[in-house]
């Protein structure tokens, strides 16, 4: 890898544009059948709330690893992270009237929860299983 592709992979900004427009794609894609411009807004949203979601999920789940020990910090930060990115996923496309609101959130929830299940893992294994 070229260091010009390494520093690109490792920008934020690289990884919250790419959020807002797959996620945001998905979602317009998934309300496809749907009368214009309700896919265009449930794109929109999603792709927002994804770009944001990537932004903040390292840091929530960096916050709720140091508060479990033993097993249960391996399972409980990336299951509350899930429930809490569902609950705000969920209420912000019915406030907006997204027809199909299950298949819009499934990808993006599906990708944010495994990124998050990976993630504390990770820093949870370097930590050590008594703390």
């Amino acid at each position: 890898m070229t260091a010009a592709l390494r520093r690109l992979a490792g920008s934020g900004t690289v990884h919250v544009l790419f959020a807002f427009l797959a996620m945001g794609g998905w979602a317009a894609f998934a309300n496809r059948d749907h009368a214009m411009p309700q896919p265009l807004y449930s794109g929109f949203l999603q792709g927002a709330l994804s770009a944001c979601l990537t932004l903040f999920l390292k840091s929530v789940i960096d916050g709720l690893s140091k508060l479990f020990i033993g097993m249960t910090r391996f399972w409980a930060p990336p299951l509350i992270a899930c429930l809490g990115s569902a609950s705000l996923l969920v209420a912000l496309h019915a406030l907006i009237r997204t027809p199909e609101i299950a298949r819009t959130v499934a990808v993006p929830l599906l990708v944010s929860t495994s990124y998050a299940a990976v993630y504390n893992y990770s820093i949870s294994r370097r930590r050590g299983a008594g703390r």
